[in-house]
């Protein structure tokens, strides 16, 4: 098939490191095949709509058990799989380049892999935008405007594009946890408790 062909082409091309019985489908081997999928839907100008279908599947994968269980499960049917990715593909309306990218890996017995592999590919297109990912934790639950003018600061800040996850976490108790790439602020409560008992110890 003209489609596996395209697929296999590019993971060949992209083949960096070869998968060794050690170390199973490592990260390396989940970036040859988003880096494919990358080229081919660059080349077919569709990168905006490949990334929000990535994230349409990331989603349902966090959100139903069902399906999370069956691409997991390595005893389900190759006709099953197909069958569910295909009413899938329907319902969210994916492009035939994605589409065909899901059949291949069912094809390919890589689907065990989906969420690693969609997940890298998304990494490799904020990367290509030249975006630095950070994560904001707050005790206080945040309005989409409060996010997005923190988003605006960093960008002013760190003088690069930011690509800002957010999570509401009771459990910081106060104050917020802010990573940015590597750099890490956190003005939580939580974190100055430890503080202080941490020198109660050494004391």
């Amino acid at each position: 098939m003209l489609v596996n062909s395209c697929f296999n082409f590019n993971l060949q091309h992209n083949r960096g490191t070869k998968l060794s019985k050690s170390t199973g489908f490592s990260i390396t081997s989940a970036e040859r095949y988003s880096l494919a999928l990358y080229e081919l839907s660059k080349e077919s100008s569709l990168l905006t709509q490949t990334e929000e279908q990535c994230s349409s599947v990331l989603a349902l994968i966090n959100s139903s058990e069902d399906f999370r269980n069956l691409i997991k499960d390595p005893t389900t049917k190759k006709d099953d799989l197909l069958k569910v990715m295909s009413l899938i593909s329907e319902t969210y309306k994916f492009e035939i380049l994605f589409k065909n990218f899901l059949n291949f890996l069912i094809q390919k017995r890589r689907l065990f892999f989906l969420e690693k592999i969609l997940n890298s590919f998304i990494e490799i297109c904020s990367r290509k935008r030249g975006e630095i990912k950070a994560e904001l934790k707050s005790a206080k639950e945040l309005s989409n405007g409060e996010i997005s003018k923190i988003s605006e600061e960093l960008t002013k800040n760190f003088n690069s594009k930011i690509k800002l996850s957010y999570i509401y976490d009771k459990s910081l108790i106060g104050g917020l946890v802010l990573q940015v790439g590597s750099t890490m602020v956190d003005t939580s409560i939580k974190n100055k408790l430890q503080q202080i008992e941490n020198r109660m110890i050494e004391v």
